[in-house]
């Protein structure tokens, strides 16, 4: 059974979602033959795919044109749009004949468009698999433009064309899509790892694969407290330890830290729920999808909201104090990627013996 997947770039979250479905899709159907397209780099991908996979490195879509990991470019996405929808009909059919080429029984993406309609003109059975869709986020920033609203078609016909969208736990509702399968709550569990810091804290800064500095070495000293930052920072404070040094994958960190600096964004909020890491996050500017997951991780997981003046002047004292206070909640079950592996195994046999009974 051969499998095409196509994985956006648009910061991490949409790998963290589609990694454990792959992962346990390739438990249940040994014979699995994966295509991975991605502009994530290959490192991360295998980090988190533990199926073999062959990769095609390219993009098929942008999301959204960011200034950091809580701001949007709206300028530059407008532009970004207009001008990958100028000439759609003719990047459809090269998207449907590379995936001829392809020759896979089922395409999955999340949560790009353009190999759901691809798909659809190839005569491949497609999914979907995320909590946003491009096309909501589309109609919530640009619905008034005058311009938008052929390219809000385009988008919304690619997403209907596919036999399903897998809209994972917690997700946006999705109201213009009739193809809608829920599924449960998506995330890696990691496993606990002494950081050998002794009595000190750690306390993890990520803000989800979008680049987004913040300025720790101005932060001031707090006794017990170490910072964990990515080490292209080349951060000075004396209290900072690059991620990269404990050598570890992202949820192993996330699970023995004890306290993660994060966006709202599904990866980084399910996984630390799940893996029962206290969060403290700022909220993106006007972005749709966080108030189902802040609404969820309020009541599956410790949290506290900070502005943006906090993370600035990194004023977090009382914040990590009052975060360490808050009750221990239930790790939440999560069960979404079996859900959703078994849908893909179910779709890919039907597939296969539809090819079959056709050849």
């Amino acid at each position: 059974m051969h499998l095409f997947v196509d994985i956006s770039s648009h910061g991490l979250g949409h790998l963290a979602i589609t990694a454990p479905v792959l992962n346990a899709l390739g438990k249940i159907s040994p014979n699995l033959r994966l295509t991975v397209r991605s502009g994530i780099p290959p490192a991360k991908l295998r980090q988190r795919i533990h199926v073999p996979f062959e990769l095609i490195e390219a993009s098929s879509d942008f999301g959204y044109v960011m200034i950091d990991a809580t701001h949007i470019d709206l300028a530059a996405s407008a532009n970004a749009y207009r001008r990958a929808h100028e000439n759609w009909s003719a990047r459809v059919a090269e998207e449907s004949r590379c995936l001829k080429k392809l020759k896979p029984d089922l395409v999955l993406s999340n949560v790009s468009y353009l190999p759901l309609a691809g798909a659809a003109q190839a005569g491949i059975p497609a999914l979907s698999l995320c909590s946003l869709n491009w096309a909501d986020l589309f109609g919530h920033f640009f619905g008034q433009q005058p311009w938008a609203s052929n390219i809000h078609a385009e988008i919304l016909a690619a997403y209907r064309s596919a036999q399903g969208f897998l809209r994972v736990t917690p997700g946006m509702a999705m109201p213009e899509l009739g193809n809608l399968q829920i599924v449960g709550l998506i995330a890696a569990i990691g496993q606990l790892h002494d950081l050998g810091l002794g009595e000190n804290k750690a306390v993890l800064v990520a803000m989800g694969g979008i680049a987004h500095r913040l300025p720790v070495e101005n932060w001031p000293r707090l006794p017990g407290i170490r910072w964990l930052v990515p080490a292209e920072w080349d951060c000075q404070h004396p209290d900072a330890i690059a991620i990269e040094s404990f050598g570890l994958g992202f949820t192993d960190l996330l699970c023995s830290v004890n306290a993660v600096i994060t966006k709202p964004g599904y990866g980084t909020f399910t996984e630390a729920a799940c893996n029962g890491t206290p969060v403290i996050y700022q909220r993106r500017e006007d972005w749709p999808e966080q108030d189902c997951l802040i609404d969820w991780l309020q009541a599956n997981g410790r949290c506290l909201e900070v502005d943006a003046g906090i993370l600035q002047t990194g004023e977090l004292a009382l914040v990590l104090a009052q975060l360490s206070q808050l009750p221990i909640a239930q790790h939440p079950p999560a069960s979404g990627s079996e859900e959703a592996a078994c849908y893909l195994q179910s779709a890919l046999s039907h597939s296969g013996n539809h090819h079959a009974r056709h050849h």
